[in-house]
């Protein structure tokens, strides 16, 4: 039997970001990439499975931009970055390399 791709169905990462634990590990590996797009669009996932609006009243930004600052390639400034993850109840933390 073979499957088509176009068959399969679309991978969407926000029906897996249902609690803090998942939302944490799936940032641990997106910046284990350090690639900033890619943490922009991460956190744009996670704003989506949260909801852009509850995230946008609790960050204190409007949901144009954070639907901006958290696109893909997009270059968020480090503020909006801590804003969202403020809002989303999350730390950033260091570790060394």
């Amino acid at each position: 039997m073979t499957i088509k791709i176009s068959d399969l169905p679309v991978f969407d990462v926000t029906e897996h970001l249902s609690d803090e634990q998942a939302i944490a590990e799936y940032l641990t590996v997106v910046l284990e990439e350090n690639d900033a797009a890619a943490l922009a669009e991460a956190l744009g996932d996670i704003a989506r499975a949260r909801g852009m609006t509850k995230l946008a009243e609790d960050s204190g930004l409007s949901r144009e931009s954070l639907y901006k600052a958290l696109s893909p390639n997009a270059h968020p400034r480090f503020e909006t970055i801590l804003k969202v993850t403020r809002a989303l109840g999350l730390n950033l933390s260091v570790t060394p390399a």
